[in-house]
């Protein structure tokens, strides 16, 4: 171990499995790599298909008495969890840190926002409710109950390591369904040091399971055995496709948070300062690595000047560097794949024409490392425009008019979140109903909230995460016709 913890049984190198710590049977393991300095942190099994299969056995085993589990002891083991999050914060925030890189103040409030899932979760299990409906037939009464829909496989993803498992496992548990949590290989540590802390808040044996391995491998268990009732997915919209396509046939209850494009809408009305100051934390937030990163910036021609001169201000203030580091506002990409695309995207850009105003290069800090970087003078064909960036760079295009800017804006085949930025009520309630997208953020680059809401429409997906909305996505309704009264 790498790192000094104030409770050094959090760092778990095994799969957890119907409440037991296992090793893969044939000893294989994947590496965990810091992506600041490449060094390997330690390793977790590497689990075969039957291996993933018997941690689905302990999850539909455990099911039985799980959902039969009164929903009020279900809220306290969930409280009593969420207790044990808040008490090791920090040494969840360190671990989380070394292995996906985010800068520790970053990574510390990551885990008071997913433990407030927990929190949020926990209070919802007590108010599952049903209804009775007027029957049409003085003998008759109509019944509708809400009841978990069986075992869920949570497919996590590395960007976010607390904050995409508690906002996934927290509902299924409330709800009473039973999970197999299967995080990414780049990011597993955070996920298993969860379990354990569920483990000892006396959530029982097979309820949550955690299993660590390739994606194709774990994944393709997950989303083709039919003793899983429901996927929640967060992750690109290709391995979306194919993990619908899995599903099929067994006809599972699906929820996807799929790729986003984010647009950020800048009117000249609009407090510059403050959008300045805002469109900075949307993009650089976890080196631009979020699925609602600022992802192009469309300013009003009248201010456009300004705007981007208090931009390239604002950016050269950033500081890149590890994570540990206290001055570092701007850590490493994930791995090279990921730097390999920002470059990628960056090279499409300017050789259709785009200029280069910041950046544009790595880091001396080392190869996952890249500078803060401005392009303007973009255009609706460069890939930079049209895929999701998920690194440090940020597209800025003029334009003249509210119609163009909701039509530059709409140019995605993904509806994950877009921005606006204007102080005009009337003309934020008109372009927030044009947008096309899931969430739409006014006036503030941070949001997100146990109690809202979040997800997608297009290609960036259905269902939604938080709120009492994501409490339903892992149940089902059953009609009750009772008839001769």
């Amino acid at each position: 171990m790498v790192i000094q913890l104030q409770n050094p049984n959090l760092f778990r190198t095994q799969a957890y499995v119907g409440g037991e710590w296992k090793s893969a049977a044939t000893g294989g393991a994947l590496k965990v790599v810091d992506p600041a300095t490449g060094e390997e942190i330690g390793s977790v099994p590497m689990m075969s298909e039957s291996e993933a299969s018997q941690a689905v056995a302990s999850a539909k085993s455990a099911f039985s008495t799980w959902s039969k589990t009164s929903a009020f002891e279900r809220s306290e083991l969930l409280m009593a969890w969420y207790e044990r999050i808040i008490e090791n914060s920090e040494d969840l925030a360190r671990i989380m840190t070394l292995e996906q890189g985010k800068p520790l103040a970053e990574a510390r409030g990551e885990v008071q926002g997913g433990a407030a899932y927990v929190k949020w979760f926990a209070e919802e299990a007590k108010r599952i409710d049903g209804e009775i409906i007027s029957s049409p037939m003085s003998d008759r009464r109509f019944f509708v109950l809400r009841e978990p829909v069986g075992v869920a496989a949570l497919i996590t993803p590395w960007n976010f390591p607390i904050g995409m498992v508690t906002r996934k496992v927290a509902p299924a548990l409330g709800a009473g369904c039973t999970v197999v949590v299967k995080p990414a290989e780049q990011t597993p540590l955070t996920a298993l040091a969860l379990a354990d802390l569920a483990h000892e808040a006396g959530i029982p044996a097979g309820v949550l399971n955690v299993v660590t391995g390739e994606p194709e491998v774990v994944g393709s268990v997950l989303s083709k055995d039919p003793r899983v009732s429901k996927i929640s997915f967060t992750g690109s919209t290709e391995v979306g496709r194919l993990l619908m396509e899995n599903a099929a046939p067994s006809v599972k209850k699906l929820s996807m948070e799929l790729g986003g494009n984010a647009p950020v809408l800048v009117f000249d009305d609009a407090d510059i300062e403050l959008s300045v100051e805002q469109v900075l934390l949307s993009k650089f937030r976890n080196a631009g690595q979020t699925c609602v990163s600022a992802n192009r910036v469309l300013v009003h021609a009248p201010i456009y000047a300004d705007f981007v001169a208090r931009l390239k201000d604002g950016m050269s203030k950033l500081v890149v560097g590890n994570g540990f580091a206290n001055d570092t506002t701007v850590g490493p990409l994930i791995d090279k794949r990921a730097t390999d695309k920002v470059k990628t995207l960056l090279a499409d850009a300017v050789a259709k024409g785009a200029k280069l105003l910041v950046g544009g290069e790595q880091s001396k800090e080392g190869p996952n490392f890249f500078q803060p970087t401005l392009l303007s003078a973009v255009t609706a064909e460069m890939d930079v425009f049209q895929s999701e960036v998920f690194g440090p760079v940020l597209p800025i295009i003029k334009f003249d008019d509210e119609d163009e800017a909701i039509d530059l804006a709409n140019q995605s085949d993904f509806g994950l979140a877009a921005y606006v930025y204007s102080t005009q009520s009337q003309r934020i309630w008109r372009v927030q109903g044009e947008l096309q997208y899931g969430t739409v953020v006014v006036n503030t680059g941070a949001f997100g909230a146990p109690m809202a809401p979040f997800g997608g429409v297009k290609q960036s997906g259905f269902g939604r995460e938080g709120s009492r909305y994501g409490l339903d996505e892992y149940m089902t309704l059953k009609w009750v016709c009772h008839a001769g009264l």
